[in-house]
Parts: structure tokens; C-alpha cells; sequence
């Protein structure tokens, strides 16, 4: 006794110390487990009769181990004693195995699972004789001894066929045994049934099939060991399950004939009845019972037992999912054999009342409990009839459109819920997966497909817009997939709402995060980390879903039909929809890259449209979006060299046939289409390399390798980017307008329809540098664009606004580019049609005007006030000029209504602006085409420096004289005498212009030519340009004329003093007799005397009046207070005639002191209440202004023309009082003068005038006035007191408290 205790804690010593080197030492271990294996292998179960063992294991072992060792080597010994021990610490923890401590057992089972992976054979042996050696366990012992059994055959490489056999009748034994653990505890004895199987499936086979064919309906753990392994996830291979399956029809096909046994069909029904544990999962002995049932059913020669069995099937509840399911598998299998029962059975099923009840009165709160076993019947047969196609699919084509007219009738007819929707969409699945394997599929003709494309789209668009918890979108998309297949029937229409859906059902999802919130607001709440390709395969399927249309129809038009669906996500404003659609984009790209599908010999559609979206993504905010799409770009470039390489290839082979092509269809070889194709030699970029430049390189490249008409479209597609609201789409868009620009600029067609389209979109844009960017593309485009760039912002330049106006900029950003722009302009405005003969009494409509013509007018007004023109503009001043007076005349003879004229006085600006081109202050409509002419007239004038012409016409109110076809030849005359009395320069300039204008085959232009060199004869600039001689030619020329006008001009011309010099004499001798005639008291007389005498200085040119020019001074000065309102007009009239007919510097003294005095008589006048006499002042005091060589001559002429009040008249009275002490005196004395008058205008105008050289000059008025003038001047400024101007009242008032301190200083 004593020596088995010390053997025994020997070997409890030995154990643990094998533990601990089984633990540290791998290479022990590895030879223990080779050497567990051996034994499992080499020793066999022995019979209770020979085993004599004592009651605890570990003793019995030891005791076996020393009758042996003395045989052995000590190597042998060595190898003896570790497995002796192993032994013993595996029958200790079996033992241990019977504990109650989880935390014990758990750490038990975890060591006897790792022994059993290092040692397999030994544990297997260990525990198969501690069953044997305790027959009395516990039933919960027995329970963790079977899965240990379970995991160490599961491990084993192989198992002795006495080992399976003891395992099968130990697992036999225990399968239908009663015990408190129920179940549990049968399945665990059927599990080791199962890890038998998985060595050697045959002998369990054979008892499982021996169990069921024995006439009593066989107990479930047998139902549950064969739904195991019939099971996908059970322990047999492909080849073996197979075998399996082929033994268990076998099975079925015997057990045909407990179908009429009564007891049996009984309790199988209630099998297949019975309420489950746990309503989500199904037992395997359920499951299989379903599939077995099928199995029988469909090797039943009888049709009418298979309908009485799937009835009474179908006439359990339909509560349960699996349940559902199981019926389905069931009515399946029936369906392989006997199509038409099965489909005669749920045709009956689905008109019964029931079924009826459940699809229209259905009311979850008015239901019994056990109507809700027929609320989901629908369902049940949805999944039936998927299964049918599964597993009659042999059969199934000629029933398709009947089975698919009945699931799409449940499907619209039954309640919506989560149930009805996986239903169908799991028997639509099943259903189309078998036609489509079928034979004969494609090519026959289905009529349900276009009705169930239709239920797919209500189910996508009935998905929850901001959650994706189950495959369902997914699903309906594959549906669609393989629908397209089977060549759905779709027209245009409905495949693009059909896309629509599939793209907004995905597309259109919230990010993953936010999925993630709102799926945990369900009771059940889907754990999406647990599934996170969920997304990723329904957007799988949706690529997937593109690229069948594309293969099914694999042509260009079928590629732009997708891509224009994608590019309405692409220009979306969220960027994860960007995103979204961008990774799809590039998916069919690369789809199609990999796999040519398409024509080479075929074009394609809108490549430009998707180099431009391609590219505007690649400055997208988004940085995921931005590498997808140089990833889409480069995906573009391999797709195009590879197609057009082929193409290329392929007309290298074929010889090239003459174009017969009428429709208008591009071709690659086509030279008219003026298409760039690459040739094998161009293609010689690495396409490796594509995807490691930058986004605008990539661009670039992509560019090259398009056609002209494709680079039109990427120009289009830009343009069209700029109406965006999204700012970097907008900037995105110009920046790619400019780049195509700048890089084939030169090369594009339609430049005409593309600015217009720049012009539309402009208006929109809100980005500055995108703006500048859009200008600065216009600015290169007219570099070889300027005549179609020109005539299409002519058609919206009618009226233009502020975005046309920065185009027309735009257009002359350069100066070659302005000058081109001009040019084009002054050809459009000669482009006039000839005017049809009609009198002012009868006007044509205003609609025959050409408009072009008009805008040209229009716009060259405008651009006279633009920077980039202004060089342009003076260069071409001449041409400008000329143009302008003969588009006035032409407007003329198209008797157009007038403008109504409300006071052409009435002008509010200091100089001519671009608003002014826009027929004076009023901005209400634009004007009419003859004020808009004179306008641009008068600017002319005002911004090339002639403001000295434009300031005479415009003080001598002469603008007027253009209105009217007889009155036109004298403005045009008083345009020129301006001219020839201004800069010398300008005279020479327009001269060269008038010859080639007199030699124009229009009328009027050599009409205005004709004028103004009469004119101009009267100037010495001219015979710089033109010699005496050459003008006598020219005129005599033009005594030819066609024109009875031009000739009667030419006529007078040759009548110049310039060709006959006697006539000066001549003229000066009559002029003692006209200025005696001056004091008739006929006042028309003396008027037309004086306007003679000014003729006869106008007609003395350069001559001169001579020693006369003094009498005829003091002549017109006498009558300037004339009581005659003619006379004093006209007299005004003549003493600018004279100062401005003598030259500057060559003026005598006297003349000038004539000047001097008559400064303050015309000054008073400009407040005469004749408006005839008021112009004339103005303008001779202007032409005194420029002789006395005042300062600020230009704000001299803009204070007469246009300014108003006391302000206006105290810069002018600072001139006269700031000269000379003589002619000061001469000043104040005339306006003393004048405070005598009898006119109270020019009196109160006198005094203020006073008062004004009294405030700054008041000793020098002190000294002029005596007391009498200052009496008159305190009584006049009493008066001027009650004056209804409030300025002037007080100015008066001030002056009153003033005069005193003045009076006093006289004393």
C-alpha cells in the first residue's frame, strides 16, 4: 500500500513535470503528438473481459507501465513513461470534467483542447476508456465528454475503423436517450455521430438509413445527424455530399410508401408543425425534415397524393420565416418531378379565402391570434415559386411568364412589409438565376419582364432613403442584372427611369456613420460594423448592373446613355455623391479598358462631355473624388489609344472605300469631320506612366488625343460647367475652358455658337478668377476667331449690358486683337442693304433695320470708353469719323421715326460717358438708331482728343442739324470748319482717310467726303496731304459723279478762294458796304447782312479780313445790347466769326481790347431770356476764351455747356477778374453800367457780378465805383433780397452787410 502511494505521488510528480515541458518545449510536444498518433492508430478497444482495471485510472496505467518497462530500451522506456503521463493528466481532467465550478470547467475544456491538438490519439484513447471504465456519470458529464470526443475526432487526421465503429454504437447508444438535459444532450451524442462522419460517412449512412426505413417515423436526433449533414456548412466534401444527396433520394424514394400510412404522415406533419425554440433559427432535423418530405413527394408516382400532401402542407401556418421557407424547399422538390400538380396546388392555394383575406381585409388590430398563421401566405408562395425554378429549372422556361405573373400579382396586391419584399425578392432571384442557366433562355420571348422591372423599381423606390440594413437594394439591382441578360424589353424611356432608380437608390444614401445612427433606432438594430461590405456590394452590383447594359448592347450610344445618367450625380452638390458616382464612372472605364466591347471602328458619344467632367472633378474639394478622377482620366487615355490604335490598325488592313455615308454619321477616316486619329506611331506615352502625372498633365494628354469634333464638345461642356452654383465647378469649368483654349484654341469650329454660349453663362458667374479666367480664355480665342467672335456678340449687343460689355474687353485685351475687332466691327457697320424709297410720310417699320449693322454702331460707341480700345480707337480716329457721319446719313434714308426731342439743352453730363451712347440721360429704353449714330458721333469727338471739335458743335447747339436729311449737310460742314479751327494734325489724318472714301461706290460716303474736303480747302493743313493741284483733280472728278449732290458740291468746291486768290480783294472791298447796311431798321435785313459778312470771313479763310477786322468789331459789338433779340444774336454771332476767323497770335491789339470788352456784355447775356441769344453768347464767349488764351479752356467749355447756377458763373468771374489792372477796370466799369439797364436779368446778373469782385477785390471796386454806383448797388442788392432764388437772396444779403465796410473805405 505504501509502495502505490509512493507510486502514485510519483507519478502525479511526473505528470506535472510533463506539463510543464509540454508547455516550454515544442519539440517534445511534437513528438508526443507523432507518437499519440502512432498509438491512436495501433491500439484497438479491448474487451470488458480482459481489462481488469482498479478505480482510479491513473493507478491501472501505472501499473500497465511497469510490466512493460523491463522489456524495453531506456529509450523506449523514456518515450513509455511521457505517454503514461499524459495519459494520467488527461484522465485527470476528464474527471475533472464532473465539477460545478464554470470557471474550473472552462479551464479544464480549454487544456483537453490543447492536448487533443498536440495529441490527439492519446486523448481520443483516454476518453473513450474513462467512458467505458464510468458508466455511471452524470448525464451533464457525459454531455462535456461527448464534446470532447466531438473536438479530438474533429482534430484527428484520421480515425481506425474500430474506433468508428465503437464511436457510431457509443454515439447510437446515447442519440435517443431521455435525460434532464433533453435536447441538449441527444444532439451532443448526434454531434459525435457527425465528427465520425467526417472521417467515414458511409457506415453512419448506413445506419441512419436503416433507422428511417424501419416504418416508424424515425426519432429527431436521426433527422438531426441527416440535416447536418446535408446542411451547406456540414462536415462532408463537395464529392461526398454529393454521394450523400444521391444515397438520400434513394432513401426517399423508399419511404414513398409511408406516405399512406396514416401514423406516419401524422406525427411527420407534426414534426414539420411543431413551434420552434427560437422562431429566427430552425433545427437541423426540421430543415432536413422539409427537404426529406420534398424528396419523398417528388418520388411519388402519384400526382394526386403529392396535391393531397402539399394542400395539407399549405394548410398549416405561414406565421414563421422558417417555416415559410421550409414549405417552399418542400413544395420545390415536389415541383421536380410534378411541374404541373405543384403549380395546380398553389394556383388553388392562392385563390383560397384565406390567402384572399390576408391580401385585402387584413387589419393587425381587428385579427385573431390565428389569422395572423395566413397574413404572411403570400410570402409562402413567392419562396414556392422560386424554389419551383430552382429545382425544376430543367422544365421551368415554358411556365415562367404564368409563375411570374403570379408573383408579381402577390407582390402588388399583398401588404407591404419587410416580409413580402425578402420574400420576393429571394423567389425573383431564384427564379431568374435558373432561366438563366436554362437552355434556349435567350432567345425566348418573355412577356413578364417589362411588369417585373416595374415591381423592382417600386420596391428600390420604397427602400428607406437614409438606411441600408439589409441586402435588398442589392438583390433588386442583380434582379435587374440578369433581367438584362434575358434581353428585357425596355424602350428608352423606361430603362432611363429604370437607371434613375438604381442610381438614386445607391447614389443617393447618407454616409455609413449616419447609417450606422439611424439603424439604431430599431427595436433589433442591424449591427453594421459586423457586415461593413454591405455598401460595397450594392455598389458592386450597381457597377455590375452598368457594365451588363453595356455588354448586352455594346455600343457607343449605349456608353453615353450611361455616362449621362452618371453626370447628373457628378454635378451634384453633396461631394459624397460626387464621390459615389465618380468610383462608378471610373469602374465602367476600367471595364471597359480591360475589356474592349465596343467597335473600333465606331464613335464615340460625347467623350468630350466626359473629359470635361472628369476634369472639373479633379479640382473637386473632395480628395478621394479628385484621385478618382485623374484615375478616370487615365483609365480614358488607355480606353482611347487603345480603340483608336485598333481602328487605325484595322483601316491599315481594310482598304479605305469612298465615303457613301448620307446620314450625316461621323466617321474616323472622314477628312471633313477634320478628325485627328492617332496612328500606331503616335501611340507612344507609357500608359503606365498616366497614372503617376498630375491632374493637368493628365488633361493635357487626354486632350491630344482627341478629335476637333470632341474638343468642341469638352469647349461645350465647360462653358456649360460655368452656370453652376457650385463655386469650385464654376472655376473648375473656366479653368478647363482656358486650358482647351490655350491649347487648340486655333483649332475649334463653331466659335461662333461657343461665345455665344460663353455670353449666356457669364452673367452667372460669381467667382472672380473664374471670371478672369473665362475673359482670358475670349482674349486667346480671338486671336484666330475674331470675324466669328465679333458677329456673335453682335447678336446680343441690342442693347448690350455690363457681361457683353467685358466680352467686347475681352476681345481687345490685345492690342493686334483690338485692332482686328475694330476692323470687323466697321465692316459689319458697312454691310447696310440698300434703303427702298419711301417718304418721311410713310416710315418703314423699325424691324427692316439691320441689326448687325446697329449693333456695330452700338458697340463701337461703347468701346470708344473701353481701356483696351483706346490706343485702337485713335489710330483709327479717321476711319471712325468718316464711318459714323455716313451711318448718320444712311439712317436718315430709312426715314426711321424720330426721337422725340423734350429740350436738347437739357444736358446733365460734363462729357460724353458710355451711358451717354444710350441717346441722352434718359435710361429708361434704349434710343433709336439715329441718336445712337450721333451719339457715338459725339464721343467720338470727346475721346480721341478732338474735344475742341465736339465743344463748338456742341455750344453752337449744332448737334440738331443731323436730324434731318436737308439740314445734314450743314452740320457735317460745321464738323469740318471745327476741325479745320482746331489741331492741325487731325486735318492732315482725316484728308488721307477722305480719298479713299471719295472713291467709295456708296453715295453718302462720298457725300461726306465731298463736305468736308470743301471745308477743309479753307485750311493750310491741307496741302500738306494734298497739293493744290491734286484737290482741283479730285474735284474735277467728282463733277462726274453719279450723285447730282456730289456733283453740285464739287461744284463749290472748285469755287474755293484756295484756287482763285483774287476773290479775296474782292470780298474785302464789299465788306464797308455791308457794315453800313447794319443800321436798316429792317431787323431781318441786318440779320442776313451780319450772316454775310460772316460768310465772307468764313469764304477769306487764311486771308483774313485784314485792316477791316477792327470795324467789323466794333460793328457786331454795338448791336450786343441790341433791343432786337435777331440782331443781338447775330451780331454775337459775326464777333465769333471774326475771332475765330483770326489766327492766334496775329490778332492786333485793338482787336484784342474789342475782345476784353465785350467779355462782361457776353457774360450777362448768357442769362438772356432768348435761348438763340444765349447760344451765341456761349459760344463767343468760348471762342474769346481760347483767343485771350484763358486757363482750363476744356473746363471753360464744360462750365458754358452744361453747368448751372452761382458756382458755375464764380469760375468764370474768377477768370475775367484775375486779369490785367486795365482790363479789371474795363470789366467793373461795364458792369456798372449795366446796373443802368432796363432788363432786369442783365441788371441783376451785373450786380451779382459785383458783389462777387467785391468780396475778393474790394479796394479795386473802391476805386472804380463812385458813391453814386455804390447807392445803385445797395439799392439793386435791396431788390435782389425778394429775388425767388434762395441763392441769390442770400448772396444779396451778404453783399448789404459787406458794401458799408467798402463805402467806407472810398472815404
Amino acid at each position: 500500500m505504501d509502495w502505490k502511494s509512493s507510486e502514485k505521488a510519483g507519478s502525479h510528480s511526473m505528470a506535472d513535470s510533463m506539463s510543464s515541458a509540454l508547455s516550454q518545449n515544442p519539440r517534445v510536444s511534437a513528438h508526443i503528438s507523432e507518437s499519440s498518433r502512432d498509438l491512436s492508430c495501433r491500439r484497438a478497444p479491448q474487451s470488458p473481459a480482459r481489462r481488469d482495471r482498479a478505480a482510479h485510472p491513473t493507478t491501472i496505467l501505472l501499473c500497465k507501465s511497469r510490466s512493460s518497462q523491463a522489456a524495453l530500451a531506456p529509450q523506449e522506456h523514456r518515450a513509455f513513461l511521457e505517454k503514461a503521463c499524459g495519459a494520467a493528466i488527461c484522465f485527470k481532467m476528464l474527471r475533472d470534467l464532473s465539477g460545478s465550478d464554470p470557471a474550473h470547467l472552462s479551464y479544464t475544456v480549454r487544456k483537453i483542447k490543447s492536448m487533443a491538438r498536440e495529441a490527439p490519439g492519446l486523448v481520443l484513447e483516454a476518453t473513450h476508456d474513462y467512458f467505458t471504465d464510468n458508466p455511471e456519470v452524470s448525464s451533464w458529464h457525459k454531455l462535456r465528454l461527448f464534446h470532447v470526443l466531438e473536438t479530438v475526432i474533429g482534430v484527428s487526421d484520421s480515425l481506425e475503423e474500430s474506433w468508428e465503429k465503437a464511436f457510431i454504437k457509443l454515439a447510437l447508444e446515447n442519440m435517443a436517450k431521455s435525460t434532464e438535459l433533453k435536447e441538449a444532450y441527444q444532439d451532443a451524442a448526434s454531434n459525435l455521430l457527425v465528427a465520425v462522419c467526417r472521417h467515414s460517412w458511409r457506415p453512419v449512412a448506413q445506419h441512419l438509413e436503416t433507422e428511417v426505413l424501419r416504418g416508424v417515423f424515425p426519432h429527431r436526433s436521426l433527422l438531426y445527424v441527416m440535416g447536418v449533414l446535408t446542411s451547406p456548412q456540414g462536415p462532408l466534401s463537395q464529392v461526398d455530399k454529393a454521394s450523400w444527396e444521391e444515397q438520400l433520394s434513394k432513401i426517399a424514394a423508399q419511404a414513398v410508401q409511408f406516405l399512406n400510412s396514416d401514423v406516419w404522415s401524422k406525427e411527420l406533419l407534426w414534426a414539420l408543425t411543431k413551434p420552434d425554440q427560437t422562431h429566427q433559427e430552425q433545427p437541423p432535423e426540421k430543415a432536413f425534415l422539409f427537404i426529406f418530405y420534398g424528396l419523398i413527394l417528388q418520388a411519388e408516382d402519384n400526382g394526386a397524393t403529392v396535391r393531397k400532401h402539399l394542400q395539407t402542407l399549405l394548410e398549416t401556418s405561414h406565421r414563421w420565416p422558417k417555416q415559410r421557407e421550409g414549405m417552399a424547399i418542400t413544395v420545390g422538390l415536389a415541383a421536380a418531378r410534378h411541374l404541373e400538380d405543384v403549380c395546380a396546388v398553389l394556383e388553388c392555394f392562392g385563390h383560397s379565402e384565406p390567402v384572399k383575406c390576408s391580401l385585402h381585409t387584413f387589419s393587425p388590430k381587428g385579427l385573431a391570434s390565428e389569422d395572423l398563421r395566413w397574413k404572411w401566405a403570400s410570402s409562402t408562395i413567392l419562396l414556392a415559386y422560386g424554389q419551383m425554378a430552382v429545382k425544376a429549372k430543367a422544365h421551368i422556361l415554358p411556365w415562367v411568364d404564368n409563375i411570374l405573373s403570379r408573383m408579381i400579382f402577390f407582390f402588388r396586391y399583398s401588404s407591404w412589409n419587410e416580409t413580402l419584399k425578402h420574400s420576393f425578392l429571394t423567389a425573383v432571384l431564384m427564379l431568374v438565376e435558373a432561366v438563366s442557366h436554362t437552355s434556349g433562355a435567350r432567345s425566348h420571348q418573355f412577356s413578364q419582364l417589362s411588369e417585373l422591372s416595374e415591381c423592382l423599381m417600386v420596391l428600390l423606390q420604397k427602400e428607406p432613403k437614409d438606411a441600408l440594413y439589409t441586402p435588398a437594394r442589392q438583390q433588386a439591382i442583380c434582379v435587374i442584372s440578369s433581367l438584362c441578360k434575358l434581353r428585357l424589353p425596355l424602350d428608352l424611356e423606361k430603362k432611363s427611369q429604370l437607371l434613375s432608380t438604381c442610381l438614386h437608390s445607391v447614389l443617393a444614401l447618407p454616409p455609413l456613420d449616419i447609417l450606422e445612427r439611424h439603424t439604431c433606432l430599431f427595436l433589433e438594430p442591424p449591427n453594421i460594423q459586423v457586415r461593413p461590405t454591405l455598401y460595397n456590394e450594392t455598389s458592386e452590383a450597381l457597377d455590375q448592373l452598368l457594365q451588363t447594359f453595356l455588354v448586352e448592347n455594346p455600343t457607343a450610344d449605349e456608353l453615353h446613355f450611361l455616362l449621362s445618367h452618371l453626370f447628373t450625380w457628378l454635378v451634384s452638390d453633396k461631394a459624397l455623391q460626387r464621390q459615389r458616382a465618380m468610383n462608378s464612372c471610373v469602374s465602367l472605364l476600367k471595364f471597359l479598358s480591360l475589356n474592349l466591347h465596343l467597335d473600333p471602328k465606331e464613335d464615340f458619344k460625347r467623350v468630350g462631355q466626359l473629359v470635361a467632367m472628369l476634369g472639373v472633378l479633379c479640382q473637386d474639394p473632395d480628395r478621394a473624388t479628385q484621385g478618382s478622377s485623374v484615375e478616370g482620366l487615365g483609365q480614358l487615355y488607355q480606353l482611347l489609344m487603345r480603340q483608336r490604335a485598333e481602328a487605325s490598325q484595322t483601316d491599315t488592313l481594310v482598304p479605305e472605300h469612298p465615303q457613301a455615308s448620307v446620314d450625316g454619321a461621323l466617321q474616323w477616316s472622314s477628312g471633313d469631320q477634320k478628325a485627328r486619329l492617332l496612328t500606331p506611331q503616335e501611340v507612344v506615352f507609357p500608359q503606365d506612366r498616366i497614372f503617376q502625372l498630375g491632374s493637368s498633365q493628365v488633361i493635357k494628354e487626354v486632350m491630344k488625343r482627341l478629335t476637333l469634333a470632341e474638343l468642341t464638345d469638352l469647349a461645350w461642356t465647360t462653358i456649360e460647367g460655368l452656370g453652376s452654383t457650385s463655386p469650385f465647378r464654376v472655376q473648375a469649368a473656366a479653368s478647363m475652358l482656358l486650358a482647351v483654349i490655350q491649347e487648340h484654341g486655333a483649332q475649334l469650329e463653331t466659335v461662333a455658337n461657343l461665345g455665344q454660349a460663353i455670353h449666356l453663362q457669364l452673367g452667372s458667374v460669381r467667382v472672380p478668377q473664374a471670371k478672369e479666367d473665362v475673359l482670358l480664355a475670349v482674349t486667346l480665342l480671338a486671336r484666330n476667331h475674331t470675324p466669328e467672335l465679333v458677329a456673335a456678340f453682335l447678336d446680343f449687343s441690342t442693347p448690350p449690358n455690363s457681361h457683353t460689355f467685358q466680352l467686347w474687353r475681352a476681345l481687345g485685351a490685345e492690342l493686334p486683337g483690338s485692332r482686328r475687332v475694330l476692323a470687323t466691327l466697321l465692316a459689319w457697320l458697312q454691310k447696310r442693304p440698300r434703303p427702298t424709297q419711301t417718304s418721311n410720310s410713310s416710315p418703314q417699320p423699325k424691324e427692316k433695320v439691320p441689326l448687325r449693322s446697329m449693333a456695330a454702331m452700338n458697340t463701337l460707341c461703347k468701346l470708344q470708353f473701353a481701356r483696351e480700345f483706346k490706343e485702337t480707337v485713335q489710330e483709327a480716329y479717321p476711319q471712325l469719323l468718316l464711318a459714323f457721319l455716313a451711318q448718320v446719313h444712311y439712317i436718315l434714308e430709312l426715314h426711321l421715326p424720330r426721337e422725340p426731342q423734350p429740350c436738347q439743352k437739357a444736358q446733365e453730363a460734363a462729357m460724353p460717358s458710355p451711358q451717354s451712347c444710350w441717346g441722352g440721360a434718359g435710361p429708361m429704353t434704349p434710343p433709336l438708331p439715329g441718336s445712337l449714330s450721333l451719339d457715338a458721333l459725339r464721343s467720338l469727338l470727346a475721346t480721341t482728343g478732338h474735344w475742341q471739335s465736339f465743344a463748338q458743335l456742341e455750344l453752337q447747339d449744332a448737334w440738331h442739324l443731323f436730324a434731318t436729311m436737308d439740314t445734314y449737310p450743314k452740320g457735317v460742314g460745321l464738323l469740318a470748319r471745327a476741325m479745320v479751327q482746331g489741331v492741325r494734325g487731325q486735318v492732315k489724318d482725316v484728308t488721307r482717310q477722305l480719298l479713299h472714301s471719295l472713291r467709295s461706290q456708296e453715295e453718302r460716303e462720298r457725300k461726306v467726303a465731298i463736305l468736308i474736303l470743301n471745308e477743309f480747302l479753307h485750311s493750310p493743313a491741307l496741302l500738306e496731304v494734298l497739293s493744290e493741284q491734286d484737290a482741283l483733280t479730285l474735284l474735277a472728278q467728282s463733277l462726274r459723279d453719279p450723285s447730282p449732290e456730289v456733283r453740285a458740291l464739287s461744284l463749290q468746291g472748285l469755287g474755293n478762294i484756295l484756287f482763285h486768290p483774287e476773290k479775296g480783294s474782292l470780298l474785302r472791298r464789299q465788306l464797308p458796304h455791308f457794315l453800313s447796311g447794319f443800321f436798316q431798321n429792317s431787323e431781318p435785313v441786318v440779320v442776313h447782312l451780319m450772316g454775310t459778312v460772316s460768310e465772307v470771313l468764313h469764304r477769306l479763310g487764311a486771308q483774313g479780313a485784314g485792316a477791316q477786322s477792327l470795324s467789323v468789331a466794333v460793328s457786331a459789338r454795338s448791336f450786343f445790347d441790341d433791343e432786337r433779340e435777331g440782331i443781338r444774336a447775330a451780331a454775337m454771332a459775326l464777333f465769333g466769326d471774326l475771332v475765330a476767323a483770326t489766327a492766334a497770335g496775329r490778332e492786333t491789339r485793338s482787336l484784342r481790347t474789342q475782345v476784353h470788352q465785350s467779355m462782361v456784355p457776353l457774360l450777362l447775356h448768357l442769362k438772356d431770356h432768348c435761348p438763340a441769344v444765349v447760344t451765341q453768347a456761349k459760344f463767343t464767349f468760348y471762342r474769346c476764351s481760347l483767343l485771350l488764351r484763358w486757363r482750363l479752356p476744356h473746363t471753360v467749355f464744360c462750365t458754358l455747356a452744361w453747368e448751372r447756377g452761382l458756382s458755375a458763373r464764380h469760375f468764370l468771374w474768377s477768370h475775367l477778374l484775375t486779369q490785367r489792372q486795365e482790363e479789371f477796370s474795363i470789366h467793373l466799369s461795364q458792369a456798372l453800367n449795366y446796373l443802368h439797364s432796363r432788363h432786369h436779368h442783365l441788371k441783376t446778373w451785373a450786380a451779382l457780378f459785383l458783389g462777387y469782385a467785391t468780396c475778393y477785390h474790394p479796394q479795386a471796386v473802391s476805386q472804380v465805383a463812385n458813391s453814386g454806383d455804390m447807392k445803385l448797388l445797395f439799392s439793386t442788392f435791396k431788390g435782389l433780397q425778394k429775388d425767388p432764388e434762395p441763392g441769390i437772396q442770400v448772396f444779396a444779403t451778404r453783399q448789404l452787410s459787406f458794401l458799408p465796410q467798402v463805402a467806407a473805405s472810398q472815404k
